[in-house]
């Protein structure tokens, strides 16, 4: 194991963090960040190989929204002519916002809230991603959680959600000629019912009992991240080269069988047809920026932490463009693994694919497993699924721990050098996630990860990211930050100056400008929404 020779020393007298970069590397500017001091000095570990931090940015960023968002989101804001919106944002703000949280890690070599402190103004931006990150955390574990049932159930043959299985013979009439037709209520039944029990729930104040078998598999998920991280960047770094790699074999064999199927190019089709008028419809903007933010998991700080154990010397622009480019590319070609699949399903019940298509976890627990179950051999094929939608969702949570651990394994050092006191810290918060998460898995849960949901990864990263920005380009100095990324760039080529000129634009204007006009957006919809439902419930009275 190599250890960093990036140091960060905290100076007892006035709690600040300093930064020294390695003496093998170009000497940076003198600035706030690497003014040396003599004191307390704790060693970081570092990523064993470059292909570690890529493969684990690359999990962490394609995750499961991308298999089941992205896709949706396409076909319902005009096919192909949401691309348009979608790549502008990405090159506007998420590139931007991903480079600038790179460098930040990269260059403090500390995190989400440790490299604040280079302008202590900024820290409760840290303390911000910190927040996100547990409700993060929280919410997505009990996805795996449901994975880890549906995988359980695939095991069975036929397919609990199938027409061919017993206890469906009421809605299916036990006859294949109206198991077409009939069987689009036996996933809905087993996901409301069966699994999350929310037909025995009146909403948030009645959650009801726990449900046994869901609070197992929340156990066995959090047991699984914890084995994972339990070594940090030594054992994660290697488990993501199963992680992040399989999901992309997965969704090529499910392209190529979805191509054999009949009525699967109505269903690319449906996904990539031309809508152009939809590009004057507001919310097709705002769904672009939010899927942006969604994916490339900005303002978490997950990106950050992971950078933190960066070699100072690495080109964090390159890695910049292969992650983001990689990760707009999968959600992309996911589109075809999942409409290929769906156009099936619909000419096979006689009906048009936007009856079948959904998103969320409506489609990869209730639409996709049921045109899986139309499919022979549709146990291994289900399998297959739930298998790559485990391993999108431990990717992910893996960067969102990340984040939580460095942060607060570099505000309290002595934890850091003592491998027994990581892994129990680690133990323990795994198991404090695992008791709140249980709220998630009662009867009423879906609700509470509802709520946590539609308001932990929208709102919140929106401030967060815009403070961010307008920190670094008017705070810390945007000269200063651009110049900060050259010095971490050994021999940096003109290609990258010039880059860093254009990103420079961005963080000052382009990025700044959007993010408000996202958020203005965003409140006016809260406030329509509170009005219109303040109008309907006069009306009742």
């Amino acid at each position: 194991m190599t250890i960093n020779v990036h140091i960060y020393s905290k100076n007892t007298e006035n709690d600040s963090i300093n930064f020294t970069p390695p003496a093998s590397s170009p000497a940076p500017m003198d600035t706030p960040m690497d003014t040396p001091t003599s004191s307390t000095t704790v060693l970081r570990e570092q990523w064993e190989g470059k292909h570690e931090f890529l493969l684990s940015c690359i999990g962490y960023c394609v995750g499961l929204g991308n298999v089941w968002r992205f896709p949706y989101l396409c076909y319902r804001n005009g096919g192909g002519v949401f691309l348009i919106p979608y790549f502008l944002m990405l090159f506007v703000t998420g590139v931007p916002l991903f480079l600038m949280e790179l460098s930040l890690g990269q260059y403090g070599s500390a995190g989400p809230i440790t490299v604040w402190k280079c302008c202590p103004l900024l820290k409760g931006i840290g303390i911000g991603m910190l927040c996100v990150s547990v409700l993060v955390c929280l919410y997505y574990n009990v996805i795996i959680a449901w994975t880890f049932y549906y995988l359980g159930s695939s095991l069975q043959s036929p397919l609990p959600w199938s027409c061919d299985h017993v206890d469906n013979a009421a809605i299916c009439g036990n006859a294949s000629l109206f198991c077409v037709i009939k069987c689009v209520n036996v996933c809905v039944l087993l996901s409301s019912e069966r699994v999350l029990g929310v037909v025995h729930s009146e909403g948030l104040h009645d959650p009801g009992p726990v449900r046994w078998q869901l609070a197992l598999c929340l156990l066995a998920a959090w047991i699984i991240i914890f084995l994972c991280m339990m070594k940090g960047i030594r054992s994660s770094g290697k488990v993501v080269y199963v992680t992040a790699t399989f999901p992309y074999l997965v969704l090529v064999v499910l392209v190529i069988r979805g191509a054999t199927l009949e009525g699967s190019l109505q269903g690319v089709a449906f996904y990539l047809t031309p809508d152009w008028g939809r590009l004057a419809n507001a919310q097709v903007w705002n769904d672009a920026a939010s899927q942006i933010f969604y994916s490339l998991g900005i303002g978490v700080g997950g990106l950050l932490s992971m950078a933190s154990y960066n070699k100072f010397d690495n080109n964090v622009i390159r890695d910049t463009i292969i992650i983001t480019m990689g990760n707009c590319a999968t959600s992309f070609f996911a589109g075809f693994a999942i409409f290929s699949v769906l156009g099936h399903m619909a000419w096979r019940k006689g009906v048009a694919v936007q009856e079948v298509a959904d998103s969320g976890p409506g489609l990869a627990f209730v639409a996709y497993p049921e045109a899986l179950a139309l499919l022979p051999g549709s146990v291994f094929w289900s399998i297959l699924f739930f298998i790559m939608l485990f391993m999108l969702g431990v990717d992910t949570l893996f960067g969102n721990m990340e984040g939580i651990t460095t942060a607060v394994l570099d505000e309290f050092p002595h934890l850091r050098g003592n491998t027994l006191h990581k892994s129990l810290f680690l133990g323990v918060l795994c198991f404090c996630f695992y008791l709140m998460g249980l709220l998630l898995v009662t009867n009423g849960g879906i609700y509470w990860f509802t709520l946590i949901d539609s308001f932990s990864t929208s709102f919140g990263l929106i401030i967060i990211t815009l403070f961010m920005c307008l920190g670094i380009s008017f705070f810390y100095g945007v000269n200063q930050f651009c110049q900060d990324i050259v010095d971490m760039i050994p021999l940096c080529p003109p290609w990258c100056r010039r880059l860093l000129l254009y990103f420079k634009a961005c963080w000052v204007f382009c990025t700044p400008f959007l993010l408000l006009v996202s958020l203005c957006y965003y409140m006016c919809r809260v406030c329509m929404f509170s009005l219109c439902s303040k109008a309907a419930d006069d009306k009742v009275l």
